[in-house]
């Protein structure tokens, strides 16, 4: 608490009228911030992509998404770029670091894979 002096008497002051005043950084702001960063961004599927897997009859379910999602984090962690995704029976070139499906193929379609740093079979 502070105090002021007015008209020559010492008078509490209440600084914030009343409010209590906390500093960044609290155990709560610190909690929140971390969950944050634990939230996964998931991939996303390109304009390009979408076409190619519309004109192969390609169709992903809500679970092959996550082991998907799976794979591309694995992927990251280990500093990936550009990647072939081996699942099923399609191949899929994936940015890593914009966690975005770039084309889709059947695996009887691969012949030449350029520009790619890894590849992984998902299971």
């Amino acid at each position: 608490m502070s105090f002021k002096i007015q008209n020559g008497q010492i008078i509490p002051s209440q600084g914030n009228h009343g409010k209590v005043e906390r500093k960044p950084g609290g155990d709560f702001e610190r909690l929140y911030l971390e969950s944050l960063k634990k939230t996964k961004e998931t991939v996303k599927l390109s304009a390009h992509a979408q076409e190619r897997m519309e004109k192969r009859q390609i169709t992903l379910s809500e679970e092959d998404m996550v082991k998907i999602n799976d794979a591309v984090d694995t992927l990251e962690k280990k500093g990936a770029r550009e990647s072939l995704l081996l699942y099923k029976d399609a191949a899929f070139i994936a940015s890593i670091r914009n966690k975005t499906i770039i084309t889709a193929m059947r695996n009887e379609e691969m012949e030449t894979i350029t520009n790619i740093d890894s590849a992984v079979s998902i299971r």
